[in-house]
């Protein structure tokens, strides 16, 4: 379940006096925009579809909504079940088991990955690879050559499964339909759900005179390469889909898609936040005093910037378009030069001695929140300077 539960009717988008073909409806749209087998086990894709049909089951029985109406969720709860708990053991089975219950036949499960009806085909899974690439590569966008393993239609039955043309029969288990029903018991009382057929894996049909090399599978391992085009602006976990050419499906069914998962490695150098960047920049007392022109890094090479005398730590100084570039396009973003003043941790008695000659013409430290003088900065120029 989601982490907090919502109302039923806000769940399904539907005024309070909606009737059951309403409610019904609303549901219908909400699970099959989030059931699993459209959204590749997308966790929070599952969890919406489990919040939904529970909201659904609680509104379309009267006595359930009627005490959902008037208790609210500690109406429905079973079993003494926790706040945020829902209706006790309710859980994603019984979530798939609902959706087949009322929609599983001739009502709209068709087009799901997976699924085959009769005398049908199968897709094949979908791979998932993932492909690190650099800051730079970030800024420049990349193409990136990778080696994908997958099943790829036997070369000895061309993908058929068997050694002779057409040689299959009607699944004698499931008479072709490539589902088989079971009565279950859940909270919800009994009814019928279906699932796959295990003796026809949802085909329908079963190969008679099974390849030798595939054993009837159809599909065989294999290796390819494949060039993946990144565009510049990606983050980490941000996905490319490459259709039609991940796994092949059993027995002549048509390949399953490949999801490339970009991983942005980390460079030490910077911290991203979004499209912008932030460089962290050390000087010396002596450069903070002083000022002096330095060399900076970013993606795109050294870039000189002029710190300012009496530089404090923190402050930043900002580098116009030279951070990432917008995902889609439409510019980039900036880089931030922060200033840290370094402290030394030892110091040799040379520079003892000086630094104990500056804090003679230091002024007063400022008091927080006010402007700093002029005057300590420039006794220490002065100093420098002699």
């Amino acid at each position: 379940m989601m982490s907090t539960v919502r109302d039923y009717y806000e769940v399904l988008g539907v005024e309070k006096a909606a009737d059951g073909e309403s409610i019904k409806k609303a549901y219908r749209k909400l699970a099959l925009q989030y059931h699993p087998d459209r959204n590749g086990g997308d966790r929070e894709a599952e969890d919406k579809f489990k919040e939904a049909t529970e909201a659904y089951e609680i509104l379309r029985d009267p006595e359930k909504r009627a005490a959902y109406d008037r208790y609210g969720h500690a109406g429905v709860k079973r079993g003494g079940a926790g706040a945020g708990a829902g209706f006790g053991g309710f859980g994603f089975e019984d979530a798939l088991n609902i959706f087949m219950r009322d929609f599983g036949f001739g009502g709209g499960f068709e087009g799901f990955g997976g699924r085959t009806g009769r005398g049908g085909v199968q897709k094949g899974k979908d791979l998932q690879i993932r492909v690190p690439i650099t800051l730079e590569e970030v800024a420049t966008g990349v193409r990136k050559r990778v080696l994908i393993r997958a099943l790829d239609p036997c070369a000895t039955c061309n993908g058929a499964g068997s050694t002779d043309e057409g040689g299959a029969d009607t699944c004698t288990t499931c008479q072709g339909a490539g589902q088989v029903r079971t009565v279950q018991r859940s909270v919800f009382g009994q009814f019928v759900s279906a699932s796959v057929c295990p003796t026809c894996r949802g085909e329908g049909r079963v190969i008679k005179n099974p390849c030798k090399t595939c054993s009837g599978d159809g599909r065989q391992r294999g290796e390819h390469t494949l060039d993946v085009d990144i565009p510049a602006g990606v983050s980490s976990d941000n996905y490319l889909t490459m259709r039609g050419v991940g796994n092949a499906g059993p027995r002549g069914g048509p390949r399953g898609d490949v999801i490339v998962v970009i991983e942005v490695e980390e460079d030490a150098r910077f911290i991203r936040e979004g499209s912008d960047l932030i460089y962290d920049l050390p000087v010396s007392f002596s450069q903070a005093a002083l000022g002096r022109e330095v060399e900076v890094p970013t993606v795109y090479g050294e870039e000189k910037v002029r710190i300012p005398a009496g530089v404090q730590s923190g402050e930043t100084f900002t580098l116009r378009g030279k951070g990432l570039p917008y995902l889609g396009g439409g510019g980039r973003g900036d880089q931030q030069v922060r200033v840290h003043v370094w402290t030394p941790t030892e110091l040799s008695p040379d520079q003892e001695a000086l630094f104990r000659q500056l804090a003679e013409l230091e002024d007063p430290v400022p008091a927080a929140g006010t402007r700093r003088g002029k005057g300590f900065w420039s006794r220490v120029r002065d100093a420098f300077a002699a």
